[in-house]
């Protein structure tokens, strides 16, 4: 499961800085950023619900940083534009290239 977290997150961070590259030579970055927000806000669901797995029961306490990430992990894919956000900007992009 540690294999998997760590490779989810080095691509989403792949995503960002593809995206923050095209920002800095001036290219056109709308569905890049779309494609980084929806894969890193899906993947730190996907990660921190590993994580409370792997803590086992003393995951879910209140009193464990793993708890609050797992709490806080949902509004990610909620605010600054939802999944389904992205992803109408990300496919709009590639129906408009097939045309």
């Amino acid at each position: 499961m540690i294999a998997d977290m760590e490779t989810e997150v080095q691509a989403a961070r792949a995503l960002l800085y593809h995206a923050a590259w095209l920002k800095d030579s001036g290219g056109r970055m709308g569905a890049a950023s779309s494609k980084a927000k929806l894969y890193a806000s899906e993947m730190v669901n996907r990660v921190v619900a590993k994580a409370v797995q792997i803590h086992g029961s003393v995951g879910y306490s209140r009193e464990t940083d793993v708890e609050r990430m797992y709490r806080d992990a949902r509004v990610i894919t909620i605010y600054e534009g939802t999944s389904e956000v992205q992803r109408m900007i990300i496919a709009r992009e590639l129906l408009g290239k097939a045309s």
